[in-house]
C-alpha cells in the first residue's frame, strides 16, 4: 500500500476541500412586460408582473 512522504497540511487540505464551497451567481431571467432582469419565478420587484399578471402594486 502507497505510504505519502510527507505530511498534508491543514491548509492544503483545506484549500482543496473548499473548492466545492463555491458560490455561483443566481440565475436571471427577463421580465417580459419592462425586460429588466429578475430571478426566476419570482415576482418583477420594478413592475410587478409574475405570469402575465399585475401580481403586486408597485409603486
Amino acid at each position: 500500500m502507497a505510504v505519502p512522504k510527507k505530511k498534508t497540511s491543514k491548509s492544503k487540505s483545506r484549500s482543496r476541500r473548499a473548492s466545492a464551497w463555491t458560490l455561483s451567481s443566481p440565475a436571471q431571467s427577463r421580465c417580459p412586460q419592462c425586460q429588466r432582469a429578475k430571478l426566476p419565478h419570482v415576482v418583477c420587484p420594478n413592475c410587478g408582473w409574475y405570469k402575465g399578471r399585475q401580481a403586486v402594486e408597485v409603486d
